[in-house]
């Protein structure tokens, strides 16, 4: 059957557009009080540049053609869950610092004891290979595509499992002791491989398993099945390029403080 071109145009759904405006000026607003309260080096204008990324990507998801590519076919509908689990969390955490976040300090390390187990990083863990686990099972995956408020408890769902997943390893605040040692990779590795077993086997499945794409046209000349394949092929490779990526920021962090711990202690010395 021959390639037919998707429909490829923005949603631009006013309450995302609502939604990361109101961050983005609440984000400024907060980085040039730092600045401006002689802290520079506490709001580096590069952290702006990531979470201004971040909201990019948030965008991205949501409102440009990749939400109405989405509904066409499998493969960008990862793209879409993707950017909402990893990309736009990664990048907004990194735009935080301490200095930064100050005025919301306190309510952040209380709500994170008040946790109790929901805010271990296992929990975290879990919540994440489940969502992802979950909103993959077939039924689950066409309903959301059917009905526009399954869809946005979908997208919810997977935003609130990245910003757990990643608060553990980035943020500039934690209430607990954190991961220490190899706690990182142990973290990251289970939950990526587990992650990433779901996308090998949707890559080489022998049948399709979405009955809403497997009724597509064969958009961009994919056939269902070549359709699958590639979205898995995208979340497994994906898995892997962003936990090797974090785990050598994480390293370079860890070099980073140790370098401080051993300046502080000549100092005193």
């Amino acid at each position: 059957m021959r390639g037919v071109s998707p429909d490829s145009s923005w949603s631009l759904e006013p309450s995302v557009l609502l939604v990361v405006a109101l961050g983005a000026i609440a984000y400024a607003v907060r980085w040039r009080a730092v600045r401006r309260s002689g802290a520079p080096r506490a709001a580096p204008g590069w952290r702006a540049l990531v979470f201004g990324a971040g909201l990019a990507a948030i965008l991205a998801a949501l409102v440009s053609p990749v939400d109405r590519l989405g509904e066409q076919l499998l493969v960008m509908h990862m793209v879409q869950h993707l950017l909402l689990l990893d990309v736009a969390p990664v990048l907004l955490i990194l735009g935080l610092t301490k200095m930064i976040l100050r005025p919301a300090t306190r309510r952040l390390v209380a709500l994170e004891r008040a946790a109790g187990p929901l805010g271990h990083p296992a929990f975290a863990v879990a919540f994440y290979v489940l969502a992802m686990w979950t909103w993959h099972l077939p039924a689950l995956y066409d309903a959301a595509v059917r009905h526009p408020a399954i869809h946005v408890l979908e997208h919810m769902c997977f935003a609130a499992a990245g910003a757990l997943y990643w608060w553990h390893l980035l943020s500039p605040i934690r209430a607990r002791a954190g991961l220490r040692g190899m706690g990182p990779a142990v973290y990251m590795a289970s939950t990526k491989v587990l992650v990433g077993v779901l996308g090998i086997g949707l890559a080489f499945a022998p049948a399709t398993f979405y009955p809403f794409y497997a009724h597509q046209p064969h958009y961009w000349g994919l056939s269902p099945r070549d359709d699958q394949a590639a979205a898995g092929m995208v979340m497994a490779l994906e898995q892997s390029l962003i936990m090797g990526a974090a785990l050598a920021l994480l390293f370079m962090r860890a070099l980073s403080e140790s370098e401080r711990q051993e300046q502080r202690a000549e100092r005193l010395a």
